[in-house]
């Protein structure tokens, strides 16, 4: 299958090629807008077959040493998961990222744009310019969040992580939305924030991801593929857990703020709130 171009009625930009899926919009004056859709378009036909010909070193744990990629997809891969090589977790846990980030390169390389973003699933690289901002909702149960990004703020990335999403989770995690300086350093730290949301219950069902999935970077690790009602004291149990690991690395410097979903109670974890929740009606 080759790579898919359109325009939606609003005039965003769809582009689609196998399990990539993006929306992008770029805002601006009309004809950099136009030479900024091309340029995407362009680069985004070598995406796939270039992150395809180096799956197995992207699937594998990362070590001791920094692994060799060459293409600039999965170097970014690598250098947003290296940071947290010392828990089981390999490239792949931020592919998602680190596709909207190459793509929001391609996309704002050499034009002159307010502001734009490359949303591939969910996870969001974001360009902002002085005096422009953005406005990302973040929608669960029991959570309405809107995340006010500006100019002045560090964050260029949003990632969501957890169970019953795109990839699995070690995690019983209904969603962990993160804020980072990229979308494939969000992707990460919103994986592993996921994974640390959990607690040992007998509503909580796993199944190995080999069993799963035969080409799963997780091999013989125990995915969560099913959750009952928890108990209230074992939901606190599970957030409180994901809290701590969002807090380490938000004072690390690895991310900026983290929204945490569990059976529609919620925690958040931020430096200076840049994040207004508010419970859903």
């Amino acid at each position: 299958m080759s790579a898919v171009a359109a325009r939606l009625a609003d005039g965003r930009l769809h582009l689609q090629h196998g399990p990539i899926d993006l929306i992008i919009e770029a805002f601006g004056a009309s004809g950099e807008v136009e030479r900024a859709y091309a340029q995407a378009t362009e680069r985004f036909g070598d995406i796939l077959p270039t992150l395809v010909g180096e799956l197995p070193p992207l699937r594998r744990p990362l070590g001791e040493a920094y692994p060799l990629l060459q293409g600039p997809v999965a170097r970014r891969m690598a250098e947003a998961t290296w940071p947290h090589r010392a828990v089981y977790i390999t490239p792949m846990a931020a592919v998602a990222g680190a596709v909207a980030d190459e793509m929001l390169q391609a996309l704002i390389r050499g034009r002159t744009l307010d502001k734009a973003y490359v949303n591939d699933g969910g996870d969001i690289a974001i360009h902002l310019t002085s005096g422009h901002e953005l406005r990302a909702g973040i929608f669960a149960q029991g959570l309405d969040g809107v995340a006010r990004l500006t100019a002045a703020r560090p964050v260029r990335g949003i990632a969501t992580s957890g169970r019953g999403g795109r990839s699995f989770s070690l995690g019983i995690a209904d969603s962990v939305t993160v804020l980072a300086a990229t979308a494939a350093a969000a992707d990460a730290a919103a994986t592993l924030i996921a994974n640390a949301v959990n607690v040992d219950h007998p509503a909580v069902e796993r199944r190995a991801a080999r069993d799963l999935d035969p080409d799963s970077d997780l091999g013989d690790l125990p995915v969560t593929v099913a959750v009952g009602g928890l108990p209230l004291e074992a939901v606190a149990e599970a957030l409180d857990r994901g809290v701590a690991e969002a807090r380490r690395l938000r004072r690390c410097g690895l991310i900026d703020s983290a929204a945490l979903l569990l059976q529609a109670e919620w925690r958040l974890e931020a430096g200076d709130a840049p994040l207004a929740l508010v419970e859903a009606r």
